[in-house]
C-alpha cells in the first residue's frame, strides 16, 4: 500500500518537532487552547491562569462551586482533554 504525501510530510514534521524538542510544548499549548471547547463558554469564563508543570493541569477558578463540580469530573476531563490533542499530554488536573 502506497502512502500519499501528506503523511509522508506529517511523518516528517513530528519527527522534527520531536527531535527539536517541540512536540510536548506545542501539544501543552495545544491542550490549553482546547480547553474552551471541552468544557464550554460558560466554564472556560470561570476560569483563569491555565498551565501545564509535569504533566499536571493546574486551573484557576474564580468559582468555588465550579470547583467543586469540575473536581468530581476530572478523570473524564483528562480524557476529554486529552483526546482533542490526540496524545497524552496530562495524567491530572489541579483546581485552585
Amino acid at each position: 500500500m502506497k502512502r500519499n504525501n501528506t503523511e509522508q510530510v506529517g511523518d516528517v514534521i513530528r519527527r522534527l518537532l520531536r527531535q527539536e524538542g517541540l512536540e510536548t510544548p506545542l501539544n501543552e499549548y495545544r491542550l490549553i487552547e482546547a480547553w474552551k471547547d471541552v468544557v464550554g463558554p460558560v466554564i472556560a469564563r470561570y476560569t483563569m491562569n491555565l498551565y501545564i508543570k509535569n504533566q499536571v493541569l493546574y486551573v484557576h477558578l474564580s468559582s468555588s462551586v465550579l470547583r467543586q463540580e469540575l473536581s468530581m469530573s476530572r478523570t473524564l476531563l483528562i480524557r476529554n482533554l486529552n483526546a482533542q490533542v490526540g496524545s497524552q499530554v496530562i495524567v491530572n488536573i489541579v483546581f485552585r
